[in-house]
């Protein structure tokens, strides 16, 4: 036996069906906001969506926001972070990198030096998701 697909609000799919009918309320709401064209219209460029995944991608990974939190109160170079860190150059470059990229921090040379401070981007992110020092 063949079940049908289900495509909205438990009405079956078949084919040469018309698409189901929205409910009322929902579709009262978008007439309100100009139909389902304004609520398209409302959706970011491809380009911020994978600007602001990259964003996610790189908030999401505990080393990268154990950086942010050494970073948080003064610049550091690499040294400093790497001491409280212990992670192989490679691999604190890795995660240095994705941070930058994101735009989450940014590195100065200073000398011999890079010098990686938190952004006003990475700071605001960071206020937003409640992120705090112990």
């Amino acid at each position: 036996m063949k079940r049908k697909a289900v495509i909205c609000c438990g009405t079956p799919a078949e084919d040469g069906d018309p698409a189901p009918e929205i409910p009322e309320q929902i579709q009262r709401e978008l007439d309100a906001i100009g139909g389902l064209p304004a609520l398209e219209n409302r959706i970011p460029s491809k380009k911020k969506l994978e600007e602001r995944s990259g964003i996610c991608q790189a908030l999401s990974d505990p080393i990268r926001l154990t950086i942010l939190s050494i970073i948080w109160d003064q610049p550091l170079c690499v040294c400093v972070i790497n001491r409280i860190m212990r992670l192989s150059g490679s691999k604190l470059s890795y995660h240095l990198n994705i941070l930058k990229e994101s735009g989450l921090i940014e590195g100065k040379n200073d000398g011999n030096w890079i010098i990686y401070s938190i952004t006003g981007r990475g700071r605001r992110l960071l206020q937003c998701m409640e992120y705090a020092k112990k």
